[in-house]
């Protein structure tokens, strides 16, 4: 898994040994991109074989926060995205693969043995990007997503396929991960290296995009925390020395 690094330490002793939440999403995403797929000629073929298609990841709470596009196959570039750190949104800190709960792809079989150049293909697979964006963004309390870039630009209008949509994380990992205070520690330090890249780079206005976008999401999130506990009454008061409680 592409970890930007510990959050609470390590064990030395640990260090030749992948940590078992790596193992445990491998194996997940390997069952969920294995599921069988109809490509609508009668024959079914695992999902993540499909050459090109749309994604889009969804974190704990069921909010999308990325949608993708590729014509290489879905598994080569999901897995790109959540195994390793061969994408700009991992390795720049957009997209944090701890965060990915859920997993929803819409195939576009028909084009499998279509050549990447192909143009009435492309256009498709652009179409359907920019369709899929608009829906998250439309879901999404924060009518955002973590996206740097834009889809690319185009007229063509298309309906969505069928798609698949699963869960890639297991009961074991989701109670290491899904507990409020980890997620907000784990998106404070995903901000604070997004924040560090934007100050060391000349970078375009779609990751301050980003920057913004994760900041109302960690303050929602503390909020929700917050008023879960008590809120207001659950703070402490100075006694009448001068000392707090």
């Amino acid at each position: 898994m592409s970890d930007p690094g510990p959050l609470f330490g390590s064990n030395p002793d640990a260090v030749n040994i992948p940590p078992f939440e790596t193992e445990d999403l491998r194996s997940n995403l390997a069952r969920f991109l294995n599921r069988p797929f109809d490509d609508k000629n009668g024959l079914k073929k695992p999902v993540g074989n499909v050459r090109w298609g749309v994604y889009a990841f969804f974190d704990y709470d069921g909010e999308p926060i990325y949608v993708g596009q590729t014509y290489e196959r879905l598994r080569v570039r999901i897995r790109r995205h959540l195994t390793n750190q061969r994408t700009d949104a991992v390795a720049m800190s957009v997209l944090d693969p701890f965060e990915v709960f859920e997993i929803e792809v819409w195939p576009l079989p028909e084009f499998d043995r279509t050549s990447a150049k192909d143009t009435t293909a492309r256009e498709q697979l652009n179409a359907l990007e920019r369709l899929i964006t608009q829906q998250a963004i439309q879901k999404s309390q924060f009518k955002a997503i973590l996206n740097e870039k834009d889809p690319p630009a185009g007229r063509l209008v298309v309906d969505a396929p069928l798609s698949v949509r699963g869960r890639i994380v297991s009961d074991q990992v989701f109670e290491l991960r899904s507990h409020p205070d980890f997620r907000l520690a784990r998106r404070a330090l995903i901000l604070s290296r997004l924040a560090q890249v934007i100050a060391e780079r000349k970078v375009q206005g779609g990751l301050r995009r980003v920057l913004l976008t994760q900041a109302k999401r960690l303050q929602w999130l503390a909020a929700r925390r917050y008023e879960a506990l008590g809120g207001a009454a659950s703070v402490a008061t100075e006694d009448d020395e001068g000392g707090e409680e």
